[in-house]
């Protein structure tokens, strides 16, 4: 049974764009730390599993999807610094060179999430997270949950996240938060007037192998979507 969701896995990237690859200061090993490492393993097999899966190639120190296109913070769209504070840049790009990549690849991952909008019931926006809050983050040096999920207090009904997290604490067998540490970023945010979004967090301690928690991703969700939807 194909589940009626629509998947967004914005951080398992590890491409630096041609236009950035002269300035980039950072070492592949810093690329992977600064993205949603093992991302890739646990959520694009679920592809087979759901309505539709959105990805991108593109580090997510390089360009975030999960941002506003106009934010120009530290950890912005084109981000100055990893979330290790590790600088991303030996000369910052010009507004030309960014334009070129947020037309390249940061509108057409947006332009796909609403595409599919219109064939699923709930968006999950999926990441993984470090076991210890980094240096630039939202509960820095603070023990993380095995899962967070998030709904931003309004993107999606507050039974529904509820009920999510129950389904996922089952599957697991784990703790799951509710809008601790993470609230919801940009995608969850910008996309709800689409659809119900969330999103997953997931710990990256070795609790389970990838393959085990990709199996058990899909399972609370099952488990949710005969419930709800």
């Amino acid at each position: 049974m194909t589940l009626p969701l629509l998947l967004s896995v914005p951080h398992a990237g590890l491409i630096i764009p041609p236009e950035v690859e002269n300035i980039c200061a950072l070492s592949k090993k810093e690329i992977v730390e600064d993205g949603d490492e093992r991302a890739a393993e646990i959520y694009l097999p679920l592809q087979k599993e759901v309505s539709a899966l959105v990805t991108t190639v593109v580090a997510r120190a390089i360009l975030d999807m999960n941002r506003a296109e106009e934010d120009r913070s530290k950890d912005g769209v084109v981000k100055t610094h990893t979330c290790w504070d590790v600088p991303v840049y030996r000369g910052f790009p010009s507004e030309e060179i960014i334009a070129i990549l947020i037309e390249r690849f940061y509108r057409p991952y947006h332009i796909s999430l609403t595409h599919h909008a219109e064939i699923a019931k709930l968006g999950v926006d999926c990441h993984t997270m470090a076991a210890q809050g980094p240096p630039v983050g939202p509960d820095s040096g603070k023990e993380r949950p095995a899962i967070c999920i998030s709904n931003a207090n309004f993107t999606a009904p507050q039974e529904w996240i509820i009920s999510l997290a129950e389904c996922f604490r089952n599957a697991f067998e784990m703790e799951a938060s509710i809008n601790y540490p993470f609230k919801g970023g940009y995608i969850i945010s910008s996309h709800a007037k689409e659809l119900p979004w969330i999103q997953l967090e997931l710990s990256r301690t070795p609790s389970f192998t990838n393959e085990e928690k990709s199996s058990r991703v899909i399972k609370a969700l099952e488990n949710w979507c005969k419930k709800f939807l």
